[in-house]
């Protein structure tokens, strides 16, 4: 695969349509199209397809997803901490879990960034599986999500936020009707957000409990269009609690019922335990876990321009 193949399939991620990706490479859409179909026969792998929320992703798709916009980004990030520290600013990289980073990490980051005038925050949405080696490389210097199954001594740890998956689905789903057993589950169509192809976190271990086949996974570019094409129907998703509350309260998705239908998990923030790591990071992680940080979090304020900076790693969701 080529830089350019790589460059297409990212603009089309991001953009969500061959079309506009075209567009703003300035290249014609047989072109985006070309670069694309090399890729799928080179990996063999569909990567995606098209659906009336947008592009549903294969497994191996949302993987190059990463991969393409982490190496295509590494550009990006240096010009903005040179520029950063040509201007006299600081620069925290927070590194963070698909669920938390979409549902939790904008309100959180505009009530951090608001403390301090010189501070910029750039988020980019990683792979928990990596944390420690994004943090051990100096890649991040906060990571935010699923706690370590051990915590190394190299790492500070601390619990930010307790929450719960639950499994959801349109009221006019047929298994709404039942009180659907681990089989019946399995043999549905799953609608997930980028979160399921993690290696960790509460939705994969959901998926491996429940023994879903990745036939009947569909991963869209975010956890909200997951939640959309659910509410037509089209079949079951996983999602927080406190995201999908007001739609279960009016009746456009109903949650299912029973112990193999929820998982109660937690975030958790991870830092250099040595005093390499950078004061802004061992801050935020102070400040994630109080009380004030948790409503932002849960009420999802969006981020200002001004202090949010989102690196290309953010945008498999526009």
């Amino acid at each position: 695969m080529t830089p350019t193949q790589l460059r297409a399939y990212s603009a089309v991620v991001r953009l969500g349509s061959v079309k506009l990706a075209a567009a703003q490479l300035s290249v014609s859409e047989s072109a985006v199209s070309l670069h694309i179909g090399q890729l799928r026969r080179e990996l063999g792998d569909q990567l995606f397809s098209r659906t009336a929320a947008g592009l549903a992703f294969t497994p191996g798709g949302l993987r190059l997803a990463s991969r393409a916009t982490e190496l295509l980004g590494l550009q990006d990030i240096t010009v903005l901490e040179v520029s950063a520290a040509g201007r006299g600013r600081r620069l925290l990289r927070v590194g963070a879990s698909s669920l938390f980073a979409e549902h939790a990490a904008p309100g959180l980051i505009e009530l951090f960034a608001g403390r301090a005038a010189d501070l910029d925050v750039e988020l980019s949405v990683r792979d928990p599986g990596t944390f420690e080696a994004l943090l051990a490389s100096r890649t991040v210097d906060i990571a935010i999500g699923p706690p370590p199954a051990v915590l190394d001594p190299a790492f500070a740890g601390r619990p930010v936020m307790n929450y719960r998956i639950v499994v959801v689905a349109g009221p006019d789903h047929p298994v709404v009707a039942l009180r659907p057993s681990a089989a019946q589950l399995r043999d549905q169509t799953w609608l997930l957000g980028p979160s399921a192809a993690a290696t960790v976190g509460a939705v994969p271990d959901l998926l491996r409990r429940l023994g879903v086949p990745e036939k009947n996974q569909q991963i869209f570019q975010s956890n909200a269009a997951a939640v959309e094409e659910a509410k037509r129907g089209r079949g079951l998703t996983p999602a927080l609690s406190f995201a999908v509350a007001p739609d279960v309260r009016n009746g456009s998705l109903v949650q299912l019922p029973g112990a193999q239908c929820a998982v109660e998990a937690s975030w958790y923030a991870l830092t250099l335990a040595d005093q390499g790591a950078p004061s802004a990071a061992a801050e935020l992680s102070r400040f994630a876990s109080t009380p004030r940080a948790i409503q932002a979090m849960m009420r999802g304020a969006g981020a200002k321009v001004g202090h949010f900076r989102p690196s290309v790693h953010v945008t498999l969701w526009s």
